[in-house]
């Protein structure tokens, strides 16, 4: 210990020479800096001060590396912190396993077998340490004498192990020091003069780069470990411990194993000034080993005493070692300071070991939390290092509180930044996607409207044409697109909005075969194929594409290329038009499609006059009588106050009806009745007493007029009804969209006897007005809703139905509208003056059910409808063969009359199949009689709920055809239902009012027999 000593006091006196020579350097240095502005440069004091630093370095390490060599060391405990231990194979491995340790340089190539053998012997006996050979034989080869060392407890031999290095002097050591440094003036780096200081006693192996380290140790001693082997430290098979550098490594330079794999799987990040991240949440799952230390000493306030008894133990039993821990206990001791922890007690054998691995494997700063797993009041320094603020209470502490304030402070004023410039970038994106979005809506809005102006354009040169050339295309063969006419001259292509089941399509061509057909089989073979071929179903295929979506056919025919292809090649090179329902815009874009015209109105021109308010401008127009009423009203006072002023006008009506402008078919319709209100008894009186002459003047009237005003409101609320609750539950709904939608108030006819006749035009092109189909309309429960009708009508004299709708069909023509129209009359008995009273009731620009049902029944007797007389001629058969040479005369006409039900329904219809269906009819006698020209014929429109049909009945007499259809209905509603299934239907109440038509024909009949005598 005493010559340690000596030899430590020599290697001061030398370093501190070495820093004189440093500082002398640092001053020739400068002068240096200073004379680079003359013309020479003295650098010759520079080198000789390097050559006498490198000189007494090489010196003193050298006597220095002697004597270290000579002293025991205690290496660290190779095992980890799971206990798992590096195991030497203790079996006796054969000859050919053991590798050859000796350098190839040295193998002689005439070495004989003896030689080689024993050397083998020799190298598994060094394998054994166990071995009572084992000291011999490392004394004999390496010069290595091993201690003579009792057996230990396995606790004491779980931590170190210990033996004898090589013979070294402390002179090697002086001049490993002064080589060190020389390293260190070479690459620039001179340390500071107080870390020299420590150095001189603590530090000496860390003056110099561990690779020159090594270096400088191989060149001193290469002479002497050319024969040495090299070993290498395996872990077993299971462990979790990496191999520790699998090349060999020499015997006075063998590391220990990396640390366990706890530590190992810490964060290898540096330190960092916050406290917050430097700690995991649960420190006290780090496992520490709990045994006690023989190396350990103190570090006070972050500074270690170099002259403490167990620092100067702990330092000389891991000399060997010391390069590799003066960095880790450096990086402790900057680790106390910073967090000003007072006292600190280290485990030696830890922190040697925590250095290998720190050695081996980290190259950064250390965690903390690593750091101080090698203490062993690690749960109290841990403790104080975890206190918020306790960073700023070290060394450097107000530099690093005000770094974590002012990069606080930036990293908000960045975020900030950040943030807005955010969120003016997510403006200016949703700005720039809004515009472009805008332009393109404007540019495809542009082009829209100009492609309908095209069309447009289109359609009114096309309807030129055709009006034009409309009494050439009525008598020559021409093609119908969408409706349903069979005339000899026309082929139809019906476009369905469904697919047709097979029954159906079934069915309908056995009607085409019969066709009228009575004058021969061949003839009527003949026509029957050609009825068949002038008539094509097509439905688009854009029905399978959008199921759910409510389009009109138009819409959907535009939408489905393949057939609008077919029916180009159908019409290819014929005459044709288009004939829709109630007219679209897509009508423009199908008719641009197949190049041909439509025989319908614009549609902005038939969406402004097929509304409510717009037949009656047409009705007043053609000056035909009109209920009294007023259009166009949109707000509940304009609703009140024109009521009270009809009200007041028309003293006469009971019952007061308010029509949507959109809706048809009785679906848009209110009525309230006027015994309800609760003044009209008062206000019946006050007209009475001043007569309907007095009674026209406003003055009059005023007093009636307030009173309604202020009952209107209650009235309405509490009485008035929507005509099908189905659609429209109570009065509120109905307001609603009546306001919304706008509709028309007027009066309902002031007659207990009241009937619609329905009267079918078509406004030609050339501005001629034809009566297709007149009948009288049936009703079911409700009066408004039409449900069927007798053909021809009987109501109406015939010149003033004809006057009346020559004067409609001019009127309309005048508004640019042409094509199908239907107009709705009213007829009753006035009582006051006992004339009969027509009233124009609804205009509908479209092509009716009624015309379609006339059709079919045109085809099926063969018989034409003068609508001028009302007559419906059907030409009878020859009932005998004319002679050869007899020519044949004119089959003589006869009269009939029909019962048309477009819109029968009944919920049993469902549960059969059609077939089924007319099997049940034909058991029970229904049918057609194609001799005769009369019976019943079904027409089957509903393929995919089956719960309605269309019926018509024919007869030589009015009031047979409605029996035979009344009989049928009951025959029909008996056989599909029973008594606990009645089902949903609209059957008995049109039974009843077939009936009351009945009643009414025979007072009729009664009445004509009565005037005949008296006449």
């Amino acid at each position: 210990m005493a010559d340690t000593l000596k030899n430590e006091d020599t290697v001061g006196a030398v370093l501190f020479q070495v820093q004189d020579d440093l500082r002398q350097l640092r001053c020739n240095l400068e002068k240096i800096t200073i004379s680079e502005r003359g013309t020479t440069l003295d650098i010759q004091p520079l080198n000789s001060a390097i050559r006498k630093t490198e000189s007494n370095i090489r010196k003193h390490t050298e006597d220095y590396l002697k004597t270290v060599t000579k002293q025991l060391l205690v290496l660290p405990s190779i095992e980890d912190l799971q206990k798992k231990t590096v195991q030497l194979p203790k079996r006796k491995p054969a000859l050919e396993s053991i590798p050859d340790m000796h350098p190839h340089r040295e193998d002689l190539p005439g070495a004989s077998p003896g030689e080689k053998h024993k050397s083998a012997l020799a190298m598994r006996l060094l394998y054994n340490p166990a071995h009572p050979n084992n000291r011999a034989i490392m004394h004999q080869k390496f010069g290595i004498s091993l201690p003579n060392v009792h057996k230990r407890s396995t606790n004491a031999a779980k931590h170190h192990r210990i033996i004898t290095g090589p013979a070294m002097s402390l002179q090697s050591i002086e001049q490993k020091g002064r080589h060190s440094l020389a390293l260190e003036e070479e690459m620039g780096t001179v340390p500071d003069p107080s870390l020299l200081r420590m150095s001189i006693q603590h530090k000496a192996a860390s003056l110099h780069p561990r690779g020159n380290s090594y270096s400088s140790k191989i060149g001193l001693i290469g002479s002497k470990s050319r024969c040495l082997k090299q070993l290498k430290w395996e872990t077993e098979p299971g462990s979790t411990c990496e191999r520790i550098d699998r090349e060999c490594t020499p015997l006075w330079t063998t590391k220990t194993p990396p640390p366990s794999t706890t530590s190992k799987s810490l964060d290898h990040r540096g330190m960092v000034q916050d406290t917050n991240g430097l700690f995991p949440k649960s420190p006290q799952n780090l496992h520490v080993p709990v045994n006690v230390s023989k190396y350990s000493f103190t570090i006070i306030k972050g500074q270690i005493n170099p002259m403490a008894t167990d620092f100067f133990h702990f330092k000389q039993s891991f000399s060997l070692c010391w390069s590799s821990v003066v960095d880790a206990l450096e990086a402790l001791e900057k680790l106390l300071r910073d967090f000003a922890v007072p006292l600190a007690k280290v485990s030696g054998e830890r922190l040697v070991e925590y250095s290998h691995g720190w050695d081996n494997g980290w190259r950064k700063t250390p965690p903390v939390i690593s750091l101080l797993s090698v203490l062993e009041n690690r749960e109290e320094v841990l403790d104080l290092v975890s206190r918020p603020g306790q960073r700023y209470k070290g060394v450097g502490g107000i530099e690093a509180a005000a770094i974590h304030i002012q990069s606080c402070w930036r990293r908000y004023l960045a975020r900030t930044a950040y943030l807005r410039h955010c969120q003016r970038k997510w403006a200016a994106g949703t700005i720039a996607i809004s515009w472009l979005m805008h332009t393109q809506m404007r540019r495809v809005r542009k082009a829209l409207q100009a492609r309908r102006f095209r069309q447009l354009e289109n359609y009114r040169s096309r309807a030129q044409h055709l009006a034009a050339n409309w009494k050439h295309i009525q008598s020559s063969k021409r093609t119908i697109i969408h409706i349903p006419s069979l005339d000899k001259n026309v082929e139809v292509i019906y476009v369905c909005p469904r697919h047709l089941e097979e029954d159906i399509l079934h069915y309908y061509t056995s009607l085409l075969k019969c066709d009228g057909a009575t004058d021969g089989a061949d003839t009527g073979a003949t026509q029957a194929s050609s009825s068949i071929r002038r008539f094509v179903i097509l439905t688009p295929e854009a029905v399978d594409y959008f199921p759910t979506h409510n389009m009109c056919l138009s819409t959907l025919l535009k939408y489905s290329p393949r057939t609008l292809k077919r029916i180009r090649n159908l019409i290819q090179g014929k005459q044709a038009y288009i004939v829709g329902g109630v007219a679209h815009v897509d009508d423009l874009a199908v008719a641009e499609e197949l190049g041909v015209p439509v025989l319908a109105p614009e549609p902005a021109i038939a969406q402004l006059y097929s509304t409510k308010s717009g037949g009656r401008r047409i009705f007043a127009g053609a000056e035909v009588d009109l209920p009294p009423g007023q259009e166009d009203i949109y707000s509940l006072n304009q609703l009140h106050e024109t009521l009270a002023e009809l009200m007041a006008q028309n003293m006469d009506v009971q019952r007061w009806l308010f029509k949507m402008d959109s809706e048809h078919g009785g679906r848009g319709t209110a009525y309230c009745d006027m015994c309800h209100l609760s003044c009209h008894n008062w206000a019946l009186k006050e007209y009475h007493r001043y007569g309907a002459e007095l009674w026209n003047t406003k003055r009059i009237q005023e007093s009636v007029l307030l009173r309604y005003l202020d009952e209107i409101p209650e009235w309405l609320a509490r009485h008035a009804r929507p005509a099908k609750t189905s659609f429209y539950p109570n009065w509120a709904c109905f307001l609603k969209t009546f306001l919304r939608q706008g509709g028309v108030v007027e009066a309902y006819p002031p007659s207990d006897n009241v009937t619609c006749v329905t009267v079918d035009l078509l406004l030609e092109p050339g501005g001629e007005v034809t009566m297709l189909s007149c009948g009288d309309q049936l009703h079911g429960s409700c009066q408004l809703e039409t449900i069927g009708s007798t053909v021809p009508q009987t109501s109406v004299h015939p010149e003033t139905l004809h006057s009346i709708c020559m004067r409609v069909g001019q009127a309309c023509l005048q508004r640019l509208i042409v094509g199908y129209v239907s107009v709705d009359l009213a007829t009753f008995l006035n009582h006051d003056t006992m004339e009969q009273k027509v009233w124009a009731i609804d205009l509908d620009l479209t092509y009716s059910d009624q015309l379609a049902m006339t059709q079919m029944l045109l085809m099926m007797t063969g018989g034409t409808l003068n609508c001028r007389t009302s007559y419906l001629e059907v030409p009878m058969p020859v009932r005998e063969k004319c002679c050869e040479h007899q020519i044949a005369a004119k089959p003589p006409a006869v009269n009939r009359y029909a019962v048309i039900g477009s819109h029968l329904f009944h919920s049993n219809l469902s549960m059969l199949y059609h077939n089924v269906f007319f099997k049940m009819c034909k058991a029970h006698g229904i049918g057609f009689n194609l001799k005769r020209k009369q019976g019943t014929v079904f027409a089957l429109y509903d393929s995919s709920e089956r719960c309605r049909i269309g019926m018509i009945a024919v007869s030589e007499d009015l009031q047979g055809a409605l029996v035979t259809f009344a009989r049928n209905l009951s025959v029909i509603h008996q056989e599909i239902s029973a008594c606990k299934t009645q089902g949903e239907t609209n059957f008995k109440e049109l039974i009843k009012d077939i009936e009351d038509v009945l009643q009414m024909t025979v007072q009729n009949k009664k009445r004509a027999v009565e005037d005949k005598p008296a006449a």
